[in-house]
């Protein structure tokens, strides 16, 4: 069991949303944690708010030149990282065929290859160390593959399958435990900071997304996921719990009824832009 007193936990994306809730939650425990995240005014301003010890370290995650130091001065300030959450990330709301391909190098760039970056160059400190944490946050829709998300499901299906395989090599062996967690409906920013098809920012959130979850109590449910060492945690309720677990369970049901969905939402999309 991983307990999290007396644990250095470095979370990405921990300036607002999950990211920041799971900072917040994880501060009443006696934690240690390294905050990451673009926006500085905002990781300072949260390390203030905090009893525990903290270290700012912001930085941009596609940064690929620097991702090698600031693992160096993250290690560098306790001697090591107990708990790493891969956590910063970006949505997207737009039709595949009105999505210019760049929003696909952006997006997969974002969710995906910057958390293996970031995952890869801490692994043989963490075998060194005898044994780690992973945490992934990826999403529902990297489970059932919903419309209007065709480059964040993409990458967030790779992102299971990344540490997935990644947890089948050093588990055993490490001691190095993976957990993906899977959120639904959260009440954050992620539909407003959603990329379009030109590859903006959306501006606006759903009305599914508003009416989702307190950050705060996915942030605890997260924790005690990893407490218990889960391999993986679906943070979902009604349709969107039941259509993850009817992916596997009953996939012709499934296809009919995301089929239906994705056709009905995607005249939604359309008449919605002839009024911009």
């Amino acid at each position: 069991m991983t307990v999290l007193a007396d644990k250095v936990i470095w979370i990405t994306g921990a300036s607002s949303g999950i990211g920041k809730a799971l900072a917040q939650t994880a501060a009443q425990q006696n934690t240690k944690l390294i905050l990451s995240g673009r926006r500085v005014d905002a990781l300072e301003a949260l390390a203030t708010e905090l009893s525990v010890d903290c270290l700012v370290l912001p930085f941009e995650v596609t940064d690929y030149d620097v991702l090698a130091s600031k693992v160096d001065e993250a290690w560098a300030w306790q001697g090591r990282v107990d708990i790493l959450v891969n956590n910063a990330g970006i949505s997207q709301r737009c039709l595949a065929i009105d999505a210019k391909p760049e929003v696909y190098t952006e997006l997969i760039n974002i969710d995906l290859i910057a958390p293996i970056w970031l995952t890869q160059l801490q692994l043989k400190r963490m075998a060194e160390a005898g044994g780690a944490h992973i945490v992934a946050i990826s999403s529902v829709a990297g489970r059932i593959g919903p419309p209007l998300r065709t480059a964040y499901s993409a990458a967030k299906f790779g992102l299971i399958g990344y540490m997935d395989a990644l947890r089948s090599e050093v588990d055993k062996i490490h001691n190095i435990k993976v957990t993906n967690i899977l959120p639904g409906s959260v009440a954050t920013d992620v539909a407003r900071n959603a990329l379009t098809g030109n590859g903006s920012k959306r501006g606006i959130s759903d009305a599914v997304i508003d009416a989702g979850d307190d950050p705060m109590d996915c942030a605890k449910c997260i924790w005690e996921a990893v407490n218990a060492d889960k391999p993986e945690y679906i943070y979902a309720k009604e349709m969107e719990m039941g259509l993850a677990q009817m992916r596997h369970a009953d996939p012709d049901t499934f296809f009919e009824a995301i089929a239906g969905f994705g056709a009905q939402t995607a005249e939604a999309y359309w008449k919605e832009k002839e009024t911009m």
